[in-house]
């Protein structure tokens, strides 16, 4: 792919190192164990690249591409700062949707977020491809699923669904068993997906401070797969105090995201 030169804050993009998975990983070992800065700055620059292909996803929307920028390296910082090493994934499938996650909370705290016309048509698109599977497996797809129907890339049809989404509901669907964005809880449920660790490092702190029954009542719903009268059944509650309990826990975890 070839990089179309972009000033951005007095840096000239076109020149920017590009680090190799293995540079990266080693970069990211060295940091972590002796704390070194220089690892720290070149793993920043090494991937500044990667910082400004996610936020032309967002632009358009009469951005100042300075202050995006600006936001998607705070994204990209938290990344390194946080990324596991003991985990078998790549350093770019984690830094992403952290990237992508900083870049949603600024739009959507400062600004109204207007969707590119791709965007809204690759996610109308995965409205219907979802809509099908589901008539057709007897559930709702996953992620995977829809993205194979509709021949493009998981992380661009999950950016899709969440750009038409409102911000304030972007969760919620999660937990309804009918929304746009069951793509969290649904891929932590697949613990053999490398992006199943990236949305699960996204909201389990979020789920850590759930009680031990709402944390219950979620691994049997959305884990197990268990509809709430099956759940009510299967811990001695009523039905209506199980969808009290979920709405309850969803509410706990949109506070937290």
């Amino acid at each position: 792919m070839a990089y179309q030169k972009v000033v951005i804050s007095g840096i000239d993009t076109s020149k920017l190192e590009v680090l190799s998975e293995e540079e990266k990983i080693k970069l990211l070992r060295e940091m972590q164990e002796t704390g070194s800065k220089e690892a720290r700055e070149r793993l920043i620059n090494g991937n500044l690249r990667l910082v400004l292909s996610v936020i032309q996803r967002f632009t358009g929307r009469g951005e100042d591409i300075d202050d995006l920028f600006q936001i998607g390296v705070i994204g990209l910082i938290k990344a390194i700062n946080n990324f596991d090493l003991s985990r078998e994934v790549r350093f770019s499938t984690y830094c992403v949707p952290m990237i992508s996650g900083e870049l949603r909370r600024y739009l959507r705290d400062f600004h109204a977020v207007k969707v590119s016309r791709s965007l809204r048509d690759l996610a109308y698109k995965a409205m219907q491809a979802k809509e099908q599977l589901t008539a057709e497996l007897g559930r709702e797809p996953t992620v995977e699923q829809i993205a194979q129907a509709v021949g493009e890339e998981k992380s661009e049809v999950v950016l899709a669904m969440e750009s038409i989404s409102d911000p304030v509901s972007l969760y919620e669907p999660l937990y309804s068993d009918s929304g746009d964005t069951l793509y969290l809880m649904d891929q932590i449920g697949d613990r053999n997906e490398a992006e199943s660790w990236v949305n699960e490092m996204l909201i389990r702190d979020a789920i850590a401070a759930l009680s031990p029954r709402e944390r219950n009542i979620l691994h049997r719903r959305f884990m197990l797969g268990h509809t709430q009268v099956e759940v009510a059944a299967e811990i001695g509650i009523s039905q209506a105090q199980v969808s009290r309990l979920e709405k309850g826990a969803i509410a706990k975890i949109k506070s937290q995201l």
